[in-house]
């Protein structure tokens, strides 16, 4: 009787053990600087904005826990499969001072970004920036030239990822404050590739960056997008330009 006990007692916990490992989602940040921080970049060359007990200019932080995306991952017991986040990246290849950021560009580190359940994607912030020439709305046969402008590069690298990553969930988090033409090309090139878009408001900053304050609100910004919106299907225009709520 015993025996029988503990052989019901074993296949709970196994069955226990293995729903638990299915329901633990593996996450990919895929971003520029606001997602970086010292000592979590793979690969670990990547340029860096956030340092290990070190205040970047006026801003507050200083431990990878103040991040958003390490707030986000704790809250819903997630598991970090990579953060390939690039301080200073833009999605085209037009980089500050017209310097060539083709290798740092996200259309090149699109190839680099493991094997995870969902993918953040949190960018155009320094196009919006540097300002990276426009371009026009084109879903193939880019050409190089076409990647120094902003609507073909964000269109290549989308095409890219979704024949890539397939059945992989991705979102896109766009920052506020960012020009109109940004966010416009956002919208229409998320749509047509039907990648939903987590528009952020309200986030505080210091030095250009969130400060702790505005990593909380990111977070739970983007976890309210994804827990109101899980399995109502990624292609509603509803959902794709839904700004997360406080």
């Amino acid at each position: 009787m015993k025996k029988r006990y503990l052989v019901i007692f074993i296949s709970i916990f196994a069955f226990s053990v293995s729903f638990a490992q299915r329901q633990t989602k593996s996450v990919t940040i895929f971003g520029d600087s606001y997602s970086t921080f010292e000592g979590y970049l793979m690969p670990e060359n990547n340029l860096t904005w956030y340092f290990l007990d070190r205040q970047q200019q006026d801003n507050d932080v200083v431990s990878v826990e103040n991040t958003w995306w390490h707030q986000l991952l704790k809250k819903n017991g997630w598991k970090l499969c990579m953060n390939n986040s690039y301080s200073g990246s833009t999605v085209s290849s037009s980089g500050y001072g017209k310097a060539d950021y083709s290798d740092r560009s996200f259309v090149t580190r699109s190839t680099n970004l493991g094997n995870p359940d969902i993918i953040f994607i949190f960018g155009a912030t320094n196009d919006s920036w540097v300002p990276s020439p426009i371009g026009e709305y084109k879903y193939s046969g880019w050409t190089k030239e076409d990647l120094k402008a902003f609507r073909p590069s964000l269109a290549k690298m989308l095409d890219f990822m979704k024949k890539r990553y397939i059945g992989v969930d991705m979102y896109f988090i766009l920052n506020s404050e960012l020009s109109d033409a940004i966010n416009t090309s956002v919208f229409t090139i998320c749509d047509y590739y039907k990648v939903p878009v987590i528009v952020l408001h309200d986030i505080d900053k210091k030095a250009g960056h969130p400060s702790i304050a505005g990593m909380k609100a990111i977070a739970d910004q983007v976890d309210a997008y994804v827990h109101q919106h899980q399995g109502k299907g990624h292609g509603k225009a509803s959902v794709r330009r839904h700004r997360a709520k406080k």
